[in-house]
């Protein structure tokens, strides 16, 4: 077997200019994936509503909303933005990693941060966590359950379909930003942590609104490593189906994630990082070089298809560091900056800010629920020195959008299991339809 690093050199011979590229070759790779992950062309109507507010910390107002996703689901998400600003807002939002939602620590923290530096911010529950976990419960992971398929079904049909959900929850979210008066629509970013990298990186590849896109903790989109990991030799339906799906890209499927970078570069900036000993990312077999490698391929791929090449992504490592959200970190929030321009924040202010250890903070507010086990390290979430300081740890009963007699009223527009149920029957469709083609014959 190839080594990762002659893996990358193969391919990029595979990807050399063709003579004429095809036309509206961009369009016809999102239109690819867009099929392959059940993403409607159209998106559902918004139905955004404003339930209540409050204020978490001085100069930040929070506002309870929720919004529609595919499949008739509903969306419950905390957004946070600035009591005071002058002109046009930015916006941002925070896609949690796998167990992750509002309710975790870095999505209250960058809600607080990011609004005191002047931009509105969407954090949002993922299908399966928090207000859409049919025990209203964080880290329950309900969405990693395998749904049985009928015979003649794609095993990986429920996965594309899940994937499909969290693509839409996340292109809602964006739509929400965008309709807000105060928000300048062409300043909207997303940041992805883990999991939330995964579907972040597809999600900048197809929606064109999202101008920059930052990756912590993720960005390594590649075929089966030698020695390592890969989605495709995972189990998770969240990743690795969605994954194997988007073969449909091309018959040179080691093309995928160079793909997606093309497409990305084709929308605006990304940044990927990480730490250079993450060990959930495999890091280590993936070092500076192995980005490069990638980067030269997308450049390549890019350029034969008539792009430009300019905004091919760019990294950052964290030496020593593993699994973070280090969007919290200084790099990171001046990188943003750059990007989509906070309101009260200039890159000045951010060179200066003092800053918070997230491990002592946690402990002071007295907040474990916050964290997932093991993350308290200093290599870790624990280790972060995020900007800003003050900030309260924010208690999970006022994280909650929907008063209980409300949750209870609509949980099956909530819930993992009814999105389960609306996903079985639709398979069963396909499998009647199939069988009756068959039946008929040629």
């Amino acid at each position: 077997m190839l080594k990762p690093l002659q893996t990358l050199v193969l391919v990029s011979t595979l990807l050399a200019p063709a003579a004429a590229p095809p036309a509206n070759q961009f369009a016809s790779w999102r239109g690819e994936m867009r099929k392959a992950l059940y993403v409607p062309d159209k998106l559902p109507p918004l139905e955004a509503k404003l339930w209540s507010s409050f204020s978490p910390t001085p100069g930040v107002i929070a506002d309870r909303v929720t919004y529609r996703s595919a499949d008739g689901m509903l969306v419950p998400a905390i957004v946070y933005r600035p009591e005071n600003f002058k002109g046009k807002l930015p916006g941002i939002v925070v896609v949690n990693g796998h167990g992750g939602d509002k309710y975790s620590w870095y999505a209250f923290y960058s809600g607080m941060m990011f609004a005191q530096a002047g931009a509105e911010v969407v954090t949002y529950d993922p299908i399966g966590e928090g207000e859409r976990n049919i025990d209203r419960k964080s880290r329950a992971s309900s969405h990693d359950k395998i749904i049985p398929v009928p015979a003649g079904v794609n095993p990986d049909d429920p996965g594309q379909r899940l994937a499909g959900l969290m693509q839409v929850d996340l292109m809602q979210a964006v739509s929400y930003l965008a309709q807000r008066p105060e928000v300048d629509p062409k300043r909207i970013a997303v940041v992805g942590y883990s999991m939330g990298a995964f579907v972040t990186g597809i999600a900048g590849a197809l929606d064109t609104r999202i101008h920059a896109v930052l990756l912590s903790g993720g960005g390594t989109f590649d075929d089966e490593a030698d020695g390592g990991k890969s989605y495709d030799v995972g189990t998770l339906p969240c990743q690795a189906a969605p994954w194997h799906a988007l073969k449909a890209l091309g018959p040179e499927f080691h093309r995928r994630g160079a793909i997606l970078y093309v497409l990305n570069a084709e929308r605006g900036p990304m940044l990927v990082e990480n730490g250079s000993m993450d060990t959930v990312m495999d890091i280590p077999h993936r070092p500076p070089e192995w980005f490069a490698a990638v980067h030269d391929q997308a450049v390549t791929l890019d350029k034969a298809n008539g792009g430009s090449a300019v905004n091919i992504f760019t990294t950052h490592v964290d030496p020593g560091k593993s699994h973070r959200t280090a969007w919290v970190e200084r790099y990171a929030v001046a990188w943003l900056n750059d990007q989509i321009h906070f309101t009260n924040w200039s890159d000045a202010d951010i060179q200066k800010m003092p800053t918070t250890h997230i491990g002592t903070w946690i402990t002071a507010q007295n907040i474990p629920w916050a964290i997932s086990n093991g993350y308290m390290r200093e290599d870790r979430e624990g280790g972060l020195d995020a900007l800003g300081t003050g900030f309260p740890g924010i208690p999970r009963d006022q994280l909650n959008v929907l008063p209980d007699a409300d949750w209870q009223r609509l949980k099956t527009q909530l819930i993992y299991e009814s999105w389960a149920e609306k996903t079985v029957a639709a398979e069963q469709g396909m499998h009647r339809t199939e069988a009756a083609g068959s039946a008929i014959g040629p």
